[in-house]
């Protein structure tokens, strides 16, 4: 893996993200469907990520927490007061504190990165159920992509939720320094090769887009893609 230096997100990407998620909810229908992600609405899509806040606030801080009592009638102080709490809570915690993390790390500060990760692939979700665009540094969805394949696709095979593909796959960014393999049973050269922007490539590996888009650019054994996208690497 070649990914980009220094890169990190850190809190104020993350505080900078809800801003833009919160002001964008006023703006699409919560009745919008968002056909990538199941049978979920918009207004399922803000719940979720607002949970999603008070959940990941308890892991860094080992408490167990209960859901947010949600009301649908007030979905942007909702998200507000959940996304606050997030930020709070990550700010005043020692990013080398213990904590419950989804990596073998047990540090708080993972939760700076996957709470910025999470934001960002919910924000396309709502703009782009929404027809809105969305602009962000290529560097940080770059940052993405290596959180799949470092963090998020090594958990799933570490809990027995898949296994890794039998061919390796290559990609390439094309709008940032950054090149990863996705591991394989067969060790060998990559089988295929993907390249495009660094947000399509996030973006296919969180099942958002599929690897026909026009963004993408696919050289070698479509299948052996198509295995390794079949196979639950993000939860």
């Amino acid at each position: 893996m070649n990914a980009p230096g220094d890169i990190a997100p850190d809190l104020s990407t993350l505080a900078r993200l809800q801003e833009a998620f919160a002001s964008t909810i006023p703006h699409v229908d919560p009745a919008t469907p968002v056909p990538w992600c199941g049978d979920w609405s918009v207004a399922d899509l803000v719940e979720h990520l607002a949970q999603v806040h008070h959940w990941a606030a308890g892991q860094a801080v080992r408490r167990e927490v209960a859901l947010v009592v949600w009301s649908a009638d007030d979905s942007v102080g909702g998200y507000r007061r959940a996304a606050d709490e997030a930020l709070t809570t990550l700010s005043a915690t020692p990013p080398d504190a213990p904590a419950w993390t989804l990596d073998l790390s047990e540090r708080a500060g993972f939760w700076h990165r996957r709470q910025v990760h999470e934001t960002l692939v919910h924000l396309w979700d709502l703009r782009t159920a929404g027809g809105l665009p969305l602009d962000q540094p290529a560097a940080l969805w770059a940052d993405t992509v290596d959180e799949v394949v470092s963090v998020m696709a090594p958990r799933q095979v570490r809990l027995g939720r898949t296994t890794w593909p039998a061919r390796t796959v290559a990609l390439i960014c094309d709008d940032a320094d950054a090149t990863w393999t996705l591991p394989a049973t067969d060790a060998g050269s990559p089988a295929v090769t993907v390249r495009g922007p660094a947000a399509s490539l996030a973006l296919l590996l969180w099942g958002r887009i599929g690897p026909g888009d026009a963004t993408l650019h696919v050289v070698g054994d479509h299948e052996a893609l198509l295995d390794a996208l079949g196979r639950d690497l993000t939860p």
